[in-house]
């Protein structure tokens, strides 16, 4: 009986112990980003087309170009995304993508149909699949 009373003890007070609330780290994806190389369909874009920049905080974005686009993105397992467009010319659209982030680098594959995630970082033959190369841009 006693050897039940200690299990029980010990169990009770296990159980008893404070919560501690996860913290989550800050989004790695936080930031300005400026394109280093895009391509559509295959053929990449020329390099006025990169005078744009990306701004994500945590789940909202703006894409600033020749207008200004402001949406949310929401994080999937396996690296994917769903963009929805909220302010701008892309207002209520919808577009999934998948996204890598390697060395300081953040490539995100845009399916602009939004009907499938693509499979890979690749835009040949697949005219709505638009990739995009950035960097970091630093204060």
């Amino acid at each position: 009986m006693r050897f039940i009373t200690i299990i029980f003890l010990i169990f009770f007070s296990l159980g008893c112990g404070t919560v501690k609330k996860a913290t989550m780290k800050p989004n790695e994806l936080n930031g300005t980003w400026a394109p280093i190389k895009q391509e559509i369909g295959g053929m990449p874009l020329p390099k006025a087309a990169l005078q744009q920049k990306l701004i994500i905080n945590d789940n909202n974005y703006t894409a600033i170009a020749e207008s200004t686009d402001k949406g949310t993105i929401a994080y999937k397992d396996d690296n994917k995304m769903d963009i929805y467009g909220k302010d701008g010319v892309n207002a209520g659209k919808h577009f999934t993508a998948i996204y890598k982030y390697e060395g300081g680098q953040l490539t995100v594959c845009y399916n602009l149909a939004g009907d499938s995630y693509p499979e890979a970082f690749e835009t040949k033959g697949k005219p709505t699949y638009f990739l995009s190369a950035f960097e970091r841009e630093v204060k």
